[in-house]
């Protein structure tokens, strides 16, 4: 499954698994954030179109680096009058790892390789200690 997704005034076609630098977005490094700006979703069964935007449809991707593209050289020259202006600009840039497309709620992967849910910590179980796995107690212990 595939979605058409639009950031920072731009079109990009991701699946889940994919890195993509965009535009600079607000997050710092292994933050979630949804591009809701979904235009497309297709891949499996009847294409879902949006007119702008697909309804319920969210593309969840991870930040996984905040770095600057590379410098563009801008001249600007007018022949016959020694006029020259060398200027440079560096974009800042996000680059996202698609982890999941979300289409009313509805995760696009296999129940196998969906993400798991974060388990609370209080509900997990406490194992008891195994005894037989520890060390027999010294001579000394033992005339105490």
């Amino acid at each position: 499954m595939y979605a058409i997704v639009e950031t920072g005034g731009k079109q990009y076609r991701v699946k889940p698994g994919d890195t993509v630098a965009v535009e600079k977005l607000a997050g710092e490094p292994g933050e979630i954030v949804d591009l809701n700006q979904v235009l497309l979703v297709a891949g499996e069964g009847e294409p879902h179109v949006g007119s702008p935007g697909v309804a319920g449809a969210v593309v969840r991707a991870e930040v996984v680096s905040q770095f600057r593209g590379d410098k563009i050289i801008i001249f600007r020259y007018k022949s016959k009058v020694r006029y020259r202006r060398k200027t440079g600009h560096r974009q800042s840039l996000t680059r996202l790892l698609i982890t999941d497309i979300l289409l009313d709620g509805a995760s696009s992967l296999p129940p196998a390789e969906a993400p798991a849910e974060p388990v609370a910590v209080e509900s997990l179980p406490v194992a008891a200690p195994d005894t037989a796995e520890q060390d027999p107690p010294t001579p000394e212990a033992q005339e105490a």
